[in-house]
């Protein structure tokens, strides 16, 4: 049997006509930026969030960026970002000229160690991001706690998160502002890149629509030193067809889940924890094995396609070779980087391609 680590044609051929009229519709409009399809797919999502105001951008990285800088964050500040994260959360702090302070990750979450926050927090410090790795959304009580205590500003990255609660609240309405990526193969994926800025705050929406529009609130009078970082038409008129129906596709992932954190009963392997349904939406399904290579080969030898997420830790990047020294202090996230084993996981995937994955696991020696 052969199974890939990700197959969105399961998704896409059920809207394939559905998908085309949007695109069709587009073309006829000859209006391919700033226009009707992403004004709906902003206000869709944005109540998709629960909170008042989302502007669509380019891609995820942009979205931290963007929001990074209309907070007036830059050069001489810190922002506090975990360890265990992808390097686009750490590049955009650095973008903005502040300087990343990283927190190692959690043994039991793998997100964010909530306890070692605090103690990395300076007079320099204005802003947490936290990052709902994998899809499983980080506890924000303690987060917003510490934001209150010192006057910061907590800014989700939820490229990984869509859909994934909170104590009843979804992800993008968790903090203060959030970042999505609409990167084609997340739980809301477009055709291309994108991304969005989810918010309660209606002078950082604006803000950050004026950003991402050369630094302009209106045309040609630019007011801020902005970009060029929008969300086009028709990858907004496409995820506006595809959000319809992320609840359904997250409860598949979740059902799918399920079934490899009761099946799975090899001790080789440390799986994800789930302390409640709803705040794992699983993008990744993240298994923890000592010999990684070993694993991945077998798993191949029968035909099952895995990924890592992520190999390489952030401190040990050469884009931040001044970060190498402080390797050691983050130990759980050196781990993670060093056994992580993403395993198939997606919508649409069949019973026995699911019980092929866990019988090979389980029958894994190592």
């Amino acid at each position: 049997m052969k199974i890939p680590y990700l197959n969105l044609g399961n998704m896409h051929e059920p809207l394939k006509e559905e998908l085309m009229q949007q695109f069709e519709a587009v073309l006829d409009s000859q209006w391919f930026i700033q226009g009707k399809k992403c004004t709906e797919f902003e206000n869709d999502f944005a109540e998709y969030c629960g909170a008042k105001y989302c502007v669509g951008v380019g891609n995820g990285l942009d979205s931290i960026r963007i929001i990074l800088q209309a907070y007036g964050i830059g050069e001489g500040d810190e922002v506090i970002v975990p360890a265990n994260t992808f390097i686009a959360t750490v590049l955009a702090v650095s973008y903005v000229g502040a300087t990343p302070v990283l927190v190692d990750a959690d043994e039991k979450t793998w997100n964010i160690h909530l306890d070692k926050i605090e103690e990395k927090i300076t007079d320099k410090t204005k802003a947490i991001i936290v990052v709902h790795l994998y899809g499983r959304v980080v506890e924000m009580d303690p987060v917003m706690k510490l934001a209150e205590k010192y006057n910061l500003k907590i800014i989700e990255d939820s490229a990984q998160g869509h859909g994934a609660l909170y104590h009843g609240k979804v992800t993008g309405n968790l903090g203060h502002a959030a970042s999505f990526s609409f990167y084609p193969g997340k739980n809301l994926g477009a055709l291309g890149d994108s991304g969005a800025v989810t918010t309660n705050d209606k002078e950082l929406a604006d803000k950050v629509r004026a950003i991402c529009t050369y630094g302009s609130y209106k045309k040609y009078d630019h007011q801020l030193k902005g970009c060029n970082s929008r969300l086009d038409e028709v990858q907004a008129a496409l995820l506006s067809v595809k959000l319809k129906h992320l609840n359904d596709w997250n409860e598949e992932r979740k059902n799918i889940a399920a079934q490899y954190n009761e099946k799975i009963t090899n001790p080789r392997f440390t799986l994800p924890l789930v302390e409640e349904r709803d705040t794992h939406v699983f993008h990744v399904y993240p298994v923890l094995c000592k010999n990684r290579d070993k694993l991945i080969t077998y798993l191949e030898d029968l035909g099952i396609t895995t990924n890592i997420h992520y190999p390489i830790p952030i401190p040990m990047q050469g884009a931040y070779p001044e970060l190498r020294d402080t390797i050691e202090e983050y130990p759980v996230t050196k781990r993670i980087c060093a056994e992580e084993v993403s395993l198939p996981l997606y919508p649409g995937m069949t019973q026995e391609e699911i019980d092929y994955i866990i019988n090979a696991m389980n029958l894994y020696e190592g």
